[in-house]
């Protein structure tokens, strides 16, 4: 498994972070030359773009600041590039995607890391279904659906099971937790191509693999982790940008995720209050500002430590 995130040996409590009012004063300092962007939660809530967020986006890209969005969908970079676009963001603003589904997809495919190499073909897959199933061609996969003949467990959703032709069988959430208790008692591995626990849907949340990630590790069973907070998307996202820690600022709503994920990659972070954490920190509406204490306290429970904080993507 992954190594779990940590937080900096310089991070002390109570630790000190800068509130702002938006992005400006912080972007117009030219010190951060890459901005790794979380996507769900900060430039729009999956049906719509949050206000201000694509000029906030035109505004950072005049600075000739290069932009990556990192994020822990489980479907390939492509189609997230075609999501923000298809909301009404520009696409050539960004430098590219890193989305936890590529990384998975890559990984299976070339197989040259001793861990994947390992894994066998036979896969039990979960999967999306209102949502549109996770293609797996090109991977030289088997799919089935009996956990006798698995070599391991492929997670990119969390609403049916794939079946050997590529399509996908609706399953409730707990007849999925069901087949994983089947999958642990044979100790066979799970690959987790999403790593998010909830999500933003149009302000409601909605339960992501990492949910079932995190109840099968409790299970006993062991589970790559292909996204946020491992450090490996924010190392590809600084390869891909061709910059190092120095220039980078990450910006994500999930503490546990982007913010945590952004300390373990030892890069500075902004984290915007108004995603996932909103009713968390007692927010209700758009551009409510949280309190400080708030901030600090939810923080310490997460064990994530943010260098910015701001309610919105806003200039």
């Amino acid at each position: 498994m992954m190594a779990k995130c940590s937080v900096p040996p310089q991070q002390i409590r109570p630790f000190q972070f800068q509130s702002l009012n938006g992005l400006r004063e912080l972007v117009e300092t030219r010190r951060f030359k890459v901005w790794l962007l979380d996507q769900f939660g900060v430039l729009h809530d999956g049906k719509q773009p949050y206000p201000g967020a694509i000029s906030t986006l035109e505004n950072i890209a005049k600075t000739g600041a290069k932009m990556v969005i990192i994020s822990n969908s489980s479907r390939r970079s492509s189609v997230t590039i075609e999501k923000v676009k298809g909301l009404g963001f520009d696409a050539s603003l960004f430098l590219g995607a890193i989305t936890s589904g590529e990384l998975t997809h890559q990984y299976l495919q070339r197989r040259d890391d001793p861990w994947f190499a390992a894994l066998g073909r036979s896969c039990i897959h979960f999967t999306w279904n209102g949502r549109g199933a996770i293609s797996l061609e090109g991977l030289d996969l088997q799919v089935v659906e009996n956990v006798e003949e698995a070599e391991f467990v492929l997670a990119h959703g969390t609403e049916a099971l794939g079946n050997a032709d590529g399509g996908a069988r609706s399953m409730k959430l707990e007849d999925l937790e069901t087949i994983l208790e089947l999958c642990a008692a044979k100790g066979i591995p799970m690959v987790v191509a999403n790593p998010d626990y909830v999500t933003v849907e149009a302000r409601d949340l909605r339960v992501m693999p990492g949910t079932l990630a995190a109840k099968y590790e409790k299970l006993g069973g062991e589970v790559k982790w292909m996204g946020k907070p491992d450090e490996i998307i924010y190392k590809s996202a600084m390869a891909m940008a061709g910059s190092d820690v120095s220039e980078c600022i990450a910006v994500g709503d999930s503490l546990h995720h982007d913010i945590k994920g952004a300390n373990a990659a030892g890069i500075k972070s902004v984290f915007i209050t108004g995603g996932i954490h909103a009713t968390e920190l007692g927010l209700h509406g758009f551009g409510e500002v949280a309190n400080s204490s708030s901030v600090q306290s939810l923080a310490t429970k997460y064990d994530a430590y943010p260098s910015y904080v701001l309610s919105a993507f806003t200039w």
